[in-house]
């Protein structure tokens, strides 16, 4: 008899310890120190309050991360981002589509 615990068996408290790993994660990227203002990653994080040169962007990443171009980056890079800050906002954006979807699987397990 197997001691692994069938994945469908998590627990809703499994889900809720994992949150704060996340929570802890989500502060570490749009607070910690980095190169892109902090401000310029929580709006990545929230898909809101974008620079123009960065919506369609930032959008890419959230909802179609596959689609992200060498040329995208470029864009940005023409538009004077350095290439540490593209990661950043990169990061930003993608934990934040993550964290949306995460909250509603918690949503739908409650």
């Amino acid at each position: 008899m197997s001691s692994l615990r069938p994945l469908h068996r998590q627990t809703y408290d499994d889900s809720v310890r994992n949150a704060a790993g996340l929570d802890e994660l989500k502060q570490r990227v749009l607070e910690g120190p980095g190169h892109a203002d902090s401000s310029l990653r929580r709006a990545a994080f929230d898909g809101t309050n974008l620079p123009s040169d960065l919506e369609s962007y930032v959008t890419k990443v959230r909802e179609h991360a596959y689609k992200v171009t060498d040329e995208d980056v470029e864009a940005l890079r023409q538009a004077g981002y350095t290439e540490d800050q593209i990661f950043e906002i990169t990061v930003a954006a993608a934990l934040g589509a993550g964290h949306r979807r995460f909250g509603a699987a918690q949503q739908a397990m409650a």
